[in-house]
């Protein structure tokens, strides 16, 4: 792990005022009789989070040290072997003589063993003290706690025998549906939930709690100080889920005392610092406890939006022993606020998480009620061993209605060309009428699937001459730049305008959509103009290329109707972005290279993304049938199950358990029963 010291100018640092602290090279000493500050934050995260915390440490002139791993050498937030890896954090707090450690979310962030080894070296811990983390991490533990202090939970199972067949028959006598969970997280089936918690946590005891159907999940941001005060800054709604992740939230949420429980809840673990207490709401706005999460969370911006305060200034300044910079009665709750999390994904195959380039990466304009928080720039690569989160879209607006018309505004001007992302689906999702009126659970996205994914449409003809146009004078920019790299401007090979002596000239362009091939017989005029024919519908078709902000738009005209949406030409491949939708239309590849680049995917399954195996479940010579699970895979925090495409013989298997498959890596070569047994014939 290496340490990149990034200067700010120093201003006045943060005072401590409960506590007595001498600075050394090693960071901070508890002493008595001396007052200390914090001057430098190492931040032990990555991507967006760590980009976050050092914009707020360099509004209050506090220096911050970055981490990062080979794997984020060349990241934004630099510009880990691992971030989980206390000790290598540990030694460069010291060597860089930072004074505390900002873990972000995730990673260390609810650590137990990391929040106290930094108080044992010196160091502040910017999070809650390590009892209230381990207290709130196990759950079967938080919901004692909280039952005592008198805030609702929802009844379960949370005892000592902890066989599959003790689980078993207390979710029967709770009555099913039942929710299984790992008490230090995670969830879902049995085996499933206890493979992931001894993964993930080394600790696979389990609690099972009784089901509430179709509820919202509604958290509060509560914050504490080292005075005993503690506030709640509203509430958010995070009801819209996929893969049971939040996909996109909003502040405030429905009010029913959430604030007064979620404050009730921290005092009673003694909680310092942000921290969210989630809530599951059945449809008759009763509250149930579910978990609390002793970090800064990912949607935070929308508690900030709506308050008007910065979570990790109050975050730096708790944690130096300053009170609160607001009490309840002084925390004004204004508008409304959306956070729209852009992942790298494909929504149409489960949300298989994706990774690869940013070719090309265009956002809408940050102000005041805009913001996008992110960790990467174009051309920067979406990694395969992280979560796959691009960006967090932020917007504020008067009310609900206008924060909604807002995001979906700006999800249009986020257009991103290199990998598959759920910007579609946000929009999608956004414009769904129950959405708009407010009427979301957990269920939401199963619930209306059908409306959320619908069948794809083929681009219009006015699209596709769009397209055509931007191949057009793409291919004429090109040649006036040959012209004037060129010794002989009257070169014949310097025209593109289509100029014949007598006759109008024109040309077939073969384009590709999806599965099909269109022929677009395009005609130039004389005027500059050109005619464009697919199939029997022809159309006037006008336009330049205009370049605004380091983004080229295509202000054309089709049949007299104008616009102008953004244009991206890579790889052959037309992009289009416009405020009614995007398409891609793409020269097709000769058969010959058609043939090289799908070769790695014949006769078999195919990684569909770097991972590591988990589990191996045939070996050669069994016999399978279409959708026989072959692997378990896992990647990013979730298991895929890759099933065979087609029945056949296992011929081959290239990977054992706990190896690494990059994405697209051949990882069973299948041959068919036919082909076997026409080979053992000969």
């Amino acid at each position: 792990m290496a340490a990149v010291i990034l200067s700010f100018p120093t201003l006045q640092g943060l005072r401590i005022f409960t506590q007595k602290l001498s600075w050394t090279k090693r960071g901070v000493r508890f002493v008595s009789g001396e007052v200390g500050r914090i001057e430098k934050v190492l931040i032990a995260n990555r991507g967006e989070i760590a980009c976050r915390v050092m914009r707020t440490a360099k509004k209050m002139g506090v220096r911050s040290v970055a981490v990062y791993s080979d794997a984020d050498r060349d990241s934004m937030h630099v510009a880990m072997q691992s971030y989980l890896s206390m000790e290598k954090v540990l030694e460069v707090a010291k060597k860089s003589g930072s004074h505390a450690v900002h873990p972000g979310y995730g990673f260390l962030s609810e650590n137990t063993e990391f929040a106290e080894a930094c108080k044992q070296e010196g160091i502040i811990f910017i999070g809650p003290p390590s009892s209230a983390i381990r207290d709130m991490g196990i759950k079967s533990t938080s919901k004692y706690i909280m039952s005592a202090a008198g805030v609702p939970i929802i009844g379960g199972y949370h005892g000592e025998d902890q066989s599959n067949e003790r689980l078993q028959a207390e979710a029967a006598q709770i009555g099913f549906p039942v929710m299984i969970k790992a008490v230090r997280g995670g969830g879902g089936k049995l085996e499933s939930a206890r493979r992931e918690a001894r993964k993930s946590f080394n600790d696979d005891v389990m609690l099972v709690e009784k089901f509430v159907e179709d509820p919202r999940h509604v958290e509060v941001q509560v914050f504490g100080d080292m005075h005993g005060n503690v506030v709640y800054l509203f509430e958010r709604d995070c009801s819209v889920q996929r893969r049971h992740q939040k996909i996109i939230e909003e502040a405030p949420g429905v009010r029913r005392k959430l604030g007064e429980a979620a404050v009730k809840a921290a005092k009673a673990v003694n909680y310092v610092g942000a921290g969210t207490v989630e809530f599951i709401m059945d449809a008759q706005h009763n509250f149930y406890f579910m978990e609390m999460n002793t970090r800064l969370q990912v949607e935070h911006p929308v508690s900030e939006m709506i308050t008007g305060t910065d979570l990790v200034e109050w975050q730096l300044r708790v944690a130096a022993g300053e009170r609160l910079p607001l009490l309840q009665d002084d925390i004004i709750l204004r508008g409304h606020s959306f956070e729209a999390r852009i992942y790298a994904e494909d929504p149409n195959n489960d949300f298989l998480p994706g990774a690869g380039p940013l070719l090309h990466l265009s956002t809408p304009a940050a102000d005041q009620h805009t913001r996008i928080e992110t960790g990467v720039r174009e051309g920067d690569e979406v990694s395969a061993h992280y979560d796959p989160m691009i960006a967090k879209l932020v917007v504020w607006g008067e009310d609900r209605s206008a924060a909604l018309k807002k995001l979906r505004y700006c999800l249009r001007q986020y257009n991103i060309v290199g990998l598959n992302t759920n910007i579609d689906f946000l929009l999608s999702l956004s414009g769904h009428p129950e959405f708009e009126a407010g009427n979301v659970t957990t269920s939401f996205i199963p619930q209306y699937y059908a409306d959320l994914f619908p069948a794809p449409r083929a681009p219009s003809g006015e699209t596709i001459c769009q397209a055509a146009l931007g191949l057009v004078l793409q291919e004429r920019r090109h040649t006036q730049e040959f012209v004037q790299a060129s010794s002989d401007p009257f070169s014949p090979f310097g025209s593109s305008s289509g100029w014949r002596s007598n006759i109008q000239y024109n040309r077939n362009m073969t384009l590709q959509l999806g599965d099909k091939k269109v022929e677009v017989v395009v005609g130039y005029s004389k005027d500059g103009s050109y005619t464009m024919q697919l199939g029997e519908e022809v159309y006037h078709v006008t336009g330049e290329v205009e370049l605004e902000g380091g983004a080229s738009f295509l202000h054309c005209s089709v049949n007299g109707v104008k616009s102008r949406p953004k244009l991206v030409i890579l790889d052959s491949t037309v992009h289009l972005f416009s405020t009614e939708g995007s398409a891609q239309v793409s020269v097709p590849v000769p058969k010959y290279l058609a043939a090289v680049s799908g070769a790695g995917a014949q006769g078999g399954a195919v990684a569909p993304m770097t991972g590591t195996i988990e589990k191996v479940m045939v070996k050669a010579g069994d016999t399978v049938a279409v959708g026989d699970a072959l692997m378990v895979m896992n990647a990013m925090k979730m298991e895929h199950t890759i099933r065979a495409p087609k029945a056949g013989v296992i011929k081959r298997v290239f990977f054992s358990e706990g190896s690494q498959a990059n994405r697209h890596a051949p990882l069973i070569e299948l041959e068919e029963e036919e082909e076997v047994e026409e080979g053992s014939s000969q």
